[in-house]
């Protein structure tokens, strides 16, 4: 929700981007993920890595790391949920990707450590890259 926050200040005009801060909502976004052509997610991932570590997995890639056995936050189980939905439908979006940010820890707070305060511009930034990759 930082990065979408972040994004919506900073960019909020943007051509043919709809924000939406999905929380650990599930079923409720399978609508807006079947509707689009290309899907950009950011959230809290275990990378595995230090607090703040940003990583980008797109399409294929994407989807291996959503349903890897590796240990997943709520926030990861319901991206495989709507993952999965979208693509029993057949209506997956052709471009998929994740930008995961290393959380030092998952829990229920709404501010950011300073260590994910410092990524959140450099994960929009991604977004902003990726975005503009898709566009060419």
């Amino acid at each position: 929700m930082h990065v979408i926050r972040y994004l919506q200040e900073h960019h909020p005009d943007l051509p043919d981007v709809e924000y939406l801060d999905g929380g650990t909502l599930s079923f409720t976004l399978a609508g807006p993920i079947e509707d689009v052509d290309g899907l950009i997610v950011v959230d809290a991932a275990e990378l595995g890595a230090e607090a703040g570590a940003i990583r980008c997995f797109q399409n294929q890639a994407m989807d291996t790391f959503v349903g890897s056995n590796r240990k997943r936050s709520v926030h990861e189980v319901s991206l495989l949920d709507l993952l999965a939905v979208a693509y029993l439908t057949e209506r997956l979006p052709a471009r998929r990707a994740l930008i995961g940010i290393q959380p030092h820890t998952v829990d229920w707070s709404d501010q950011p450590t300073a260590k994910i305060a410092e990524a959140i511009p450099q994960a929009g930034q991604q977004v902003l890259d990726i975005l503009q990759e898709w566009r060419q």
